[in-house]
């Protein structure tokens, strides 16, 4: 039985993705790496952010969902999360959409475009566990990928 760990996504196999680690016996977090070289442009108001791919694909038990963090040296070097934390649920994992692939999405804050190269450490994801309140009846199915919370049958 799996319990959680990292694949590569679909349309990824034969692209060399390294499939992330631990740097130490007590990081919390796996560093994650771009799966392609890309360019982060330097941010302007109205700038939409620049997703990241990874190449990869997470999996975790139905009580736990995957965190998705910048590194410690990332807003010093102008990589900015968009939404401050990624949460990547349970249920994203093989979606029908984009069968679970995840991105970073980043503005760039420095005063610079920020170039990307494939293979570089971008992010980090940990793996956590998640309560529910008393009297919680969700029932919805996930039907999208990215963004999609609120696409459910």
């Amino acid at each position: 039985m799996k319990n959680r760990g990292f694949e590569v996504a679909k349309g990824y196999e034969d692209k060399e993705i390294h499939l992330p680690v631990r740097k130490t016996a007590h990081s919390a977090g796996y560093d994650i790496e771009a799966a392609e070289d890309i360019v982060i442009p330097k941010y302007y108001p109205g700038i939409p952010p620049t997703l990241v791919p990874t190449g990869l694909k997470a999996y975790c038990q139905d009580d736990e969902c995957v965190l998705l963090l910048n590194r410690s040296s990332g807003p010093k070097k102008g990589f900015l999360l968009a939404n401050s934390v990624g949460l990547m649920d349970s249920d994203y994992y093989g979606n029908e959409s984009n069968d679970g692939h995840f991105y970073f999405a980043y503005f760039n804050c420095s005063d610079h475009d920020i170039f990307v190269k494939k293979g570089d450490t971008i992010g980090q994801a940990v793996f956590i566990k998640y309560l529910l309140c008393d009297r919680d009846k969700s029932i919805g199915k996930r039907i999208g990928g990215f963004g999609s919370t609120n696409e459910k049958k």
